[in-house]
C-alpha cells in the first residue's frame, strides 16, 4: 500500500528542506573553516537534498500545479528554517519575521484557493 501523493510530496519536501537548510545556513556556526570548506560540505549535504526534491516534484506534480508545488516548498522552506534558526543558530524570530512569514502564507492561501 503506498501512501497518498500529497503525503508522499510533502513529506519529501519537508525531508529535502531539512538537508538544504544545513547546507545554505549550517556552516554558519563554523566561522573559522575556510570557506572552500564549507562549499564543499554544503554541496555534498545538497546532493541528499536533490535526491529528496526531485522525485517530491516528480511524484507531486499532476496532483499539484508547478505553481502550488513550489508554494509548498516555499511554506516548508520558511517552517523549517524558522524551527532552525531558533534551535540550531539561536537566533530569535521576532514579531516583524512572523508577520512576514504570516504574508507569505496569506500568498499561499491565494495559490490554493480554488476561484470561481
Amino acid at each position: 500500500m503506498s501512501l497518498p501523493i500529497p503525503v508522499t510530496t510533502i513529506g519529501l519536501l519537508l525531508a529535502s528542506n531539512i538537508f538544504m537548510t544545513f547546507a545554505w545556513y549550517g556552516h554558519l556556526k563554523f566561522k573559522t573553516a575556510s570557506l572552500v570548506t564549507v562549499i564543499f560540505i554544503s554541496w555534498g549535504i545538497a546532493f541528499f537534498e536533490y535526491l529528496l526534491m526531485v522525485p517530491a516534484n516528480r511524484i507531486g506534480h499532476g496532483h499539484f500545479s508547478a505553481a502550488e508545488l513550489k508554494t509548498i516548498q516555499e511554506v516548508i522552506t520558511l517552517t523549517v528554517f524558522a524551527v532552525f534558526s531558533v534551535t540550531y543558530l539561536k537566533e530569535p524570530l521576532t514579531w516583524n519575521h512572523l508577520v512576514g512569514f504570516g504574508f507569505i502564507a496569506l500568498g499561499a492561501f491565494f495559490i490554493f484557493h480554488k476561484w470561481a
